[in-house]
């Protein structure tokens, strides 16, 4: 999980230390490109394809963790 944590606080240029469960996405720039640049993250960490759409609904990091088990398990 530290390179997938390491790669958030890259694409919401932010402290890793604020990297954490609870980020609450919407104070970040969530946008298309934020998403986008984790659906690679999430990619190159667990092997994983996220879809857009559920990604895009997320509201805070520990939801991300959540679809990335979600898909992991299917």
């Amino acid at each position: 999980m530290t390179q997938f944590y390491e790669g958030v606080a890259e694409i919401f240029e932010i402290d890793l230390t604020e990297v954490k469960p609870e980020l609450d996405l919407q104070s970040m720039v969530w946008d298309s490109l934020a998403i986008v640049s984790i659906i690679a993250l999430a990619d190159d960490c667990f092997n994983v394809m996220l879809d857009g759409k559920a990604l895009g609904a997320c509201e805070t990091l520990g939801d991300i963790e959540k679809l990335i088990a979600n898909v992991k398990k299917a």
